[in-house]
Order: structure tokens, then sequence, then C-alpha cells
């Protein structure tokens, strides 16, 4: 079959508006047909990034309607509801480097990663798709597929955030926005909004920040560890940006000799760059803890809490997309991103 995509056919070049052609459903995969796609900042790396094969379609967290299903899939049936989404329902050992080609073409052969969802119809492996409920609506429900998994697990399940832990999130875009709801579901306190942008940081209070600091009038570090006398339980980089890479593990309290005297934990959500310093200080002398967290989430079981939690009122999807576009303004998604223009996510709706 073939259906409409946004392709990159060359570095830094616009994505394209092409049809691409998809193949049947081998036995352990499953077609889509997308309602909705978050547009998610990762996607932009990829975007710049010369080492990627082209042409390419992107796009990691989805949702839509299963219409074809390969003869082993024993957990979607056509016509189910589903989230189409980066981390695997099954864990793995290790992370693989390489991704099973799909067949699906367009003139030649296209790169992909686990998924993409920046088209009208994804066929993907069946482990990268979780059903859900029909009640759940078709828009925000495809940003449970990266956003909501990548910052809330960090939180929830990385960090194993407790009530009266005190939390620092640094960038508060839709995966920072999504740390501290979790950090303020799990009554951590205080959560601490760090960005450069006021609007961003008034954003974040209505998610749950308690406090707020704008790195670009003042030393976040400094700021963190006055406020909470001493810096935080948890630190998380939700940017990725080497400053912040560094800034998160002095930003969290200090730990010292004896046995559990064990100092706070830095957490990295952002996707990094090559390299960072730290003070090795900080891990000998005062015990922190550095740590990486890579879509934390168990999707069969977590997708279907994080949906329960946006009916109930606890978790506000609605409230976290805050742009949409058609896939024809994908470019414009893409740029509006790049630029710092979005609060919370955008979504592209087919």
């Amino acid at each position: 079959m073939r259906t409409r995509a946004a392709l990159q056919t060359a570095l830094e070049q616009r994505l394209i508006i092409d049809e691409i052609e998809i193949p049947d459903p081998q036995s352990n995969q499953v077609i889509v047909k997308l309602a909705s796609s978050g547009v998610c900042h990762s996607q932009l790396h990829g975007m710049h990034d010369p080492q990627q094969p082209r042409p390419m379609v992107l796009g990691h967290e989805g949702a839509g309607t299963v219409t074809a299903v390969g003869r082993d899939v024993t957990h979607l049936s056509e016509g189910d509801h589903a989230i189409v989404t980066w981390v695997p329902r099954t864990p793995q050992i290790g992370r693989k480097d390489s991704v099973p080609t799909t067949g699906v073409t367009y003139r030649e052969e296209i790169a992909h990663g686990p998924v993409y969802t920046w088209a009208e119809h994804s066929l993907s492996d069946a482990d990268h798709v979780v059903k859900i409920e029909k009640e759940h609506p078709m828009d925000v429900s495809s940003i449970v597929g990266c956003a909501v998994l990548t910052g809330a697990g960090a939180v929830l399940h990385t960090a194993k955030v407790r009530p009266g832990d005190s939390v620092a999130v640094f960038g508060v875009g839709g995966i920072g926005l999504c740390a501290i709801q979790m950090a303020a579901l799990l009554q951590a306190y205080p959560i601490i909004a760090v960005d450069i942008q006021d609007e961003k940081l008034d954003f974040a209070q209505e998610f749950g920040a308690t406090h707020t600091i704008n790195a670009s009038k003042t030393d976040p570090v400094e700021a963190i560890i006055e406020t909470t006398s001493g810096g935080t339980d948890f630190a998380f980089d939700a940017i990725g940006l080497r400053i912040t890479n560094e800034q998160i593990l002095p930003a969290t309290r200090s730990g010292g000799p004896g046995a559990d005297n064990i100092g706070g934990m830095a957490v990295m959500i952002g996707w990094p760059g090559s390299e960072m310093s730290l003070d090795p200080g900080h891990f000998m002398r005062r015990q922190r803890q550095y740590r990486g967290s890579l879509g934390a989430t168990y999707p069969d079981k977590d997708f279907k809490m994080f949906l329960r939690w946006y009916q109930e009122g606890k978790f506000p999807l609605d409230k976290l997309v805050t742009k949409r576009y058609t896939l024809d303004q994908v470019n414009q998604a893409c740029q509006e991103l790049e630029s710092g223009q979005i609060l919370g996510r955008s979504i592209i709706e087919y």
C-alpha cells in the first residue's frame, strides 16, 4: 500500500511530503493508521545528524487504529486502538545498535528508528505497539509514547522519587513537564523548574513546580543549593546540552564518609552530546550518583496508568499539548520547536 509521509532525503534539507510504499506486514508486524504523532526534539537531532542514512522518515510516538496484523501477533487485532512507541513491550538486555528493516521504501529502502510516526500509516514490529481502550482520545494519547513515558518514567522508575524528596528539573519542555507532573503526583517537595524562558517557567507551575529558576539570570546550581539548603535529592536534565549535563550533579545534595551516607542523584534524560566534564570528587568525596534514563517505563502497564490518570484529571495531557499541525505543516512544526516557541508538546494530526 502507499501512504503519505514526511521524508528527509538529504542532510539539513527540509522535509518533503510524498508517498512511501508499505509492504504487507510480516508475521510479527502490524500496520497502524495514525491519528496523531508527537513532535519530539530528538527528531531534530536526527535531522542534523550526518551519520543517519537517508532517505529517512521520523517520529516515534503516535496513536491510531490497527489496520493489519501479522499471523504471529496475539496482543492486537484489526480495529484496535493503539499507541506506537519507540520503547518495546518486552524488556531487552542492552541496547541494539541496529534496527531491523521493515521493507518500507521511497525509491529505495527507507531508514527509520524502531518506529516511525510522521506518516499516515506506520508499519512496525508489534512489540512497539501497545493496545489502549477506545475510550481514550486519539490525539493526546500519542504523547504517552515518548514525552510522558520518558519524563514520568525517569522520576517514577529510574529515580524512584518518594514523598518529601526534593527535585529539580532542568528544561521544561514536554519531557521536563512530564517529569515535574510525576514528581508532584509522588508528593515531592520542593519541585524546582529550571529554564531560560519565563513563559515556560510560569507554565511549569501549572504542572506542579513549586519554585522556578531562570538560568539566564542567575546561576541555577547556586540558586538550587540556596533554595534547598544544600542541594536536591534528585536533579533531572531534560535538555541534553553539555552545560546542563554538567550542572545537575553539583545541584544535588552532598553525601560523605560512612555507610549509606549517599548524596543526591543526577539523572540525564535529554539526548546528550559527545562529551562532558565532571569533578570526580562529586563521586568519591560526596558520594553523589549520576544515572541515565532511557525510556524507563513498562508500556503495557504504565500506559494504562498514565491514561487513567489523565481521565482522573491528575495528568493533564490536553494541557500539555499546546500546538497542533497537519502533516503538510511538519517543517513549521520543526522550526517552531527548534526556535523555542513551543510550550509543552506539539502534535501532528492526520
